[in-house]
């Protein structure tokens, strides 16, 4: 299969509805194909989400562009990922951040992602197991924050590790739907946007879902 063709055809379609280049520019240099199974890898760059095993999957192209659009990155931003699953999302961010520091609760995830995020030669993203609060406090405050699994509500932790002016962005909703909200850290308030329906696996911590 012609992954960077496949790539191109994908990238134009997200420019459609995706107004920054930076972004676009990002995704058309990760090679998403190396972040899925072997036997998905021919639907690589189909806008759709695939699975990835242990019931997790790596998300929708357009999803991914959408969220990424959202953190405002303009390269040196320090961003705290929650959720690595596959990687690519933090493939994506490390292209466009000065520092990316990701965390996954899975161990078979983080080990597969860690190893593929090094073969790419990425060497500003950090990859760590997660704990039981949600985020990673010792390299906080941060510049932007994503969240790629649903949570039940905003959680207050992640909120506490974004700095002032920072960028929050995380589904909040029930286990089978949400809504994606960008939320901006004030100093006296917080701005909130809504940015559309969206479907994701569900967040495990404290201040979110337990485990089924």
């Amino acid at each position: 299969m012609d992954f960077e063709a496949a790539r191109a055809s994908l990238i134009e379609h997200l420019s459609t509805e995706i107004g920054d280049k930076r972004v676009l520019a990002a995704m058309a240099r990760v090679p998403r194909e190396r972040f899925i199974p072997p036997e998905q890898q021919e639907l690589a760059y189909e806008d759709c989400p695939l699975p990835i095993g242990f019931d997790q999957t790596i998300s929708q192209p357009f999803i991914i562009a959408l969220m990424t659009e959202a953190l405002e990155l303009t390269g040196n931003e320090k961003v705290l990922e929650v959720g690595t699953g596959s990687g690519y999302q933090a493939a994506i961010l490390g292209e466009l951040a000065r520092l990316v520091i990701t965390t996954e609760r899975l161990p078979a995830l983080a080990e597969s992602a860690r190893y593929v995020l090094d073969s790419l030669s990425y060497t500003n993203i950090v990859l760590h197991l997660a704990e039981d609060t949600l985020g990673w406090w010792r390299e906080a405050p941060y510049d932007a924050i994503i969240v790629t699994a649903g949570a039940p509500r905003v959680p207050a932790d992640l909120i506490a590790q974004l700095a002032i002016g920072g960028r929050l962005v995380i589904p909040v909703g029930s286990r089978f739907v949400q809504d994606l909200y960008k939320i901006t850290k004030c100093r006296k308030k917080k701005l909130v946007e809504n940015l559309g329906g969206c479907r994701f696996v569900s967040l495990i911590g404290k201040d979110a879902w337990g485990e089924e």
